[in-house]
């Protein structure tokens, strides 16, 4: 049995393109409000006319910290209340570690790893105080199996596996709940960096997902019963073997 998020209110980051531009749309589709947020500040004015009166937007870097300090008034300005903080801003980087970039490494572990972290941060005391919330990581199945190809990328998102189960139990008594969704390869800019022939051959192979697949679970996990909590959603194409 699902429950209805009509007339809460979401907050996603990364939400100008890829999932969690799908993720906002169904939730909207859901009856929710979103509020975009992103740093592209110019596409989120294209997409608060495109979306409708219940998205609202908030241009934001995720890489300034004082920033994300400042999130939470913003948000509740613009709407009021927050219901659903979806932490899905990420970058990819891949390659041999000894002959990576250690700049380009930081600023992957900054917005993938610092940033969600001071996220969480941001939006748990309110929540704590409502004694009700979702909070939902995007993570990768490279957080739980090792990927050889992508050592830092894989690194990140085991930060966010630790850094989520541990939270969880510190605040499941304050009625907020705490997962993530763990894809596979999807078909976002994340995979741009991929060699144009690694990318033909994994969708000649159907070895990628599309970000609607990913809003879909997304979905699933904020509308179970408040008893229950989906800790964590791997969701991979069939093709893959892991």
């Amino acid at each position: 049995m699902s429950r209805s998020i009509k007339g809460e209110v979401a907050a996603i980051t990364g939400a100008a393109s890829g999932i969690g531009l799908a993720t906002t749309k169904e939730l909207l589709n859901a009856g929710a409000k979103v509020v975009l947020i992103d740093r592209d500040e110019q596409r989120l004015n294209e997409l608060k006319s495109e979306l409708g009166d219940n998205a609202y937007t908030l241009a934001l870097d995720l890489l300034d910290p004082e920033q994300i300090s400042g999130m939470l008034p913003r948000i509740l300005d613009l709407t009021g209340r927050l219901d659903i903080f979806y932490a899905n801003a990420g970058a990819y980087v891949g390659g041999a570690a000894a002959e990576g970039d250690p700049d380009e490494w930081d600023r992957v572990l900054n917005l993938n790893v610092h940033a969600a972290f001071r996220c969480a941060n941001a939006v748990l005391p309110h929540m704590i105080e409502q004694k009700s919330g979702d909070i939902i990581f995007t993570s990768s199945i490279s957080g739980v199996v090792p990927v050889v190809w992508e050592p830092i990328y894989t690194a990140s998102k085991y930060a966010i596996q630790g850094f989520l189960h541990t939270t969880r139990r510190q605040v499941s008594e304050h009625g907020i709940r705490m997962g993530a969704v763990l894809p596979g390869p999807v078909v976002t800019a994340l995979i741009d960096s991929w060699p144009e022939a690694k990318k033909e051959e994994a969708l000649a192979a159907g070895s990628l997902m599309q970000a609607e697949e990913v809003a879909e679970a997304i979905l699933f996990m904020v509308t179970r019963p408040r008893n229950v909590v989906i800790r964590d959603l791997v969701i991979l194409p069939n093709t893959v073997d892991l």
